[in-house]
């Protein structure tokens, strides 16, 4: 090393530079080679693109439930009914929720379609997020993007008798909007991916096959955070004996009907249009009721919205459109754009099943009380069993059946 160095020392300035430019080219030569044999399992998925041929952390599948074992258990969340095995996997464990976002450049998403409740909600500028509550169901699903916390999704969350909360950080500007805060207060089950992180977390940038704001790439799965839940003694039964559905009350279910006339259940209806804000189209719903499968299709921005991994069409059996007062947080963050919403009180609603409408009210006196739904004379509405679907839209919303 000191012979080169005096070597070194005699050039002269532009010999210097020459040499330093070789050996920066040498160097560039090595870490491409070393990066080529790291990632030799990347192949070319077209112009721009890359595909990952070795697996990122997915899904385990070690449980799945056999299509012909008989279905005779109802999931107390939304009344669909399950296997003996699938019942005893849920009774070991509680509510997971997860934040899910829904910008354009997240879709499709991974594991909408195994959620058992799923409530959407606008978390800024139109853009409008999820709530997914999983629970009866036996396989390991794959979940994400996963986004940040807002405050209203606590005060749904707070139904469930305090479920595992993921999500990636959250809203934290002091005031009426401070998520993270609200999360300490509330003493919530948190499993933010601030504290977590690797594999039970981790960033897929090219699982669209085409690149995305790092924002929109964050994953996990149900039974990693089921598995992190555990390790922290949050499991079905509290250390102090108590069962997380001590209390708990779940909503009325029946079984599938046909679609009745308006006199008797409503509106017949087969046509749903959801605008949460009139300047963002991308974010309009639209659910079409499919007679032959009793459930609602849904369209987003104009195209069918699926699940990215099962390639499903997202398909509730119930859609639920409350309307609540939406107003601006004025907490000093940039741009004004941390909402609030009124989700305590009573307000209007709308219910879709059986390719009918039913105009009627939701009723919640306080956070932690499970929303009530009430048809126009004030009976309780009983859910067909299986996946429900809520939409919290502003007061004055345009919803067209």
């Amino acid at each position: 090393m000191e012979k080169f160095k005096e070597v070194f020392e005699k050039l002269t300035d532009v010999q210097k530079i020459l040499v330093v430019v070789i050996a920066a080219i040498l160097l560039y030569g090595v870490s491409t080679g070393v990066s080529y044999t790291i990632f030799g399992g990347l192949k070319s998925g077209g112009a721009g693109t890359f595909n990952l041929t070795t697996a990122l952390p997915g899904p385990s599948t070690t449980m799945e439930e056999d299509v012909n074992d008989p279905k005779t258990e109802t999931c107390p969340l939304n009344g669909e009914l399950k296997s003996k095995k699938a019942k005893d996997a849920w009774e070991k464990r509680r509510p997971l929720a997860v934040m899910i976002e829904n910008h354009i450049e997240a879709r499709p998403q991974s594991g909408l379609t195994a959620a058992d409740v799923v409530y959407e909600a606008v978390a800024e500028g139109g853009i409008t997020r999820f709530l997914a509550i999983f629970y009866c169901n036996l396989s390991d699903v794959q979940i994400g993007p996963v986004r940040s916390a807002r405050t209203y999704y606590l005060d749904w969350l707070g139904e469930y008798n305090n479920p595992l909360y993921a999500h990636v950080g959250g809203a934290n500007t002091p005031g009426p909007a401070d998520a993270l805060s609200q999360i300490i207060k509330y003493q919530i089950d948190d499993l933010n991916q601030f504290s977590i992180g690797f594999p039970t977390f981790w960033r897929d940038y090219q699982r669209l096959t085409h690149s995305v704001a790092t924002e929109h790439t964050m994953y996990s799965t149900t039974q990693k955070l089921w598995d992190v839940g555990a390790k922290r003694g949050w499991v079905a039964t509290s250390s102090a004996g108590i069962a997380w559905n001590e209390g708990f009350t779940s909503w009325k279910f029946k079984d599938d009907e046909k679609s009745s006339s308006a006199s008797k259940a409503g509106e017949t209806t087969k046509a749903i249009s959801v605008n949460f804000w009139e300047s963002q189209s991308d974010y309009k719903v639209e659910w079409n009721w499919d007679p032959a499968t009793n459930t609602y299709k849904r369209r987003h921005a104009g195209v069918d919205h699926t699940d990215f991994d099962n390639k499903k069409q997202i398909s509730p059996k119930n859609v639920v459109v409350q309307f609540e007062r939406e107003a601006n947080a004025n907490d000093g963050y940039p741009g004004n754009v941390h909402l609030l919403y009124t989700t305590t009180g009573m307000g209007k609603a709308l219910f879709f099943m059986n390719g009918n409408a039913v105009a009627g009210k939701w009723i919640k006196p306080d956070r932690l009380t499970r929303t009530k739904y009430v048809d126009g004379s004030g009976k309780e509405i009983a859910f067909n069993k299986g996946q429900i679907w809520i939409e919290t839209v502003p007061e004055g919303s345009k919803v067209t059946y």
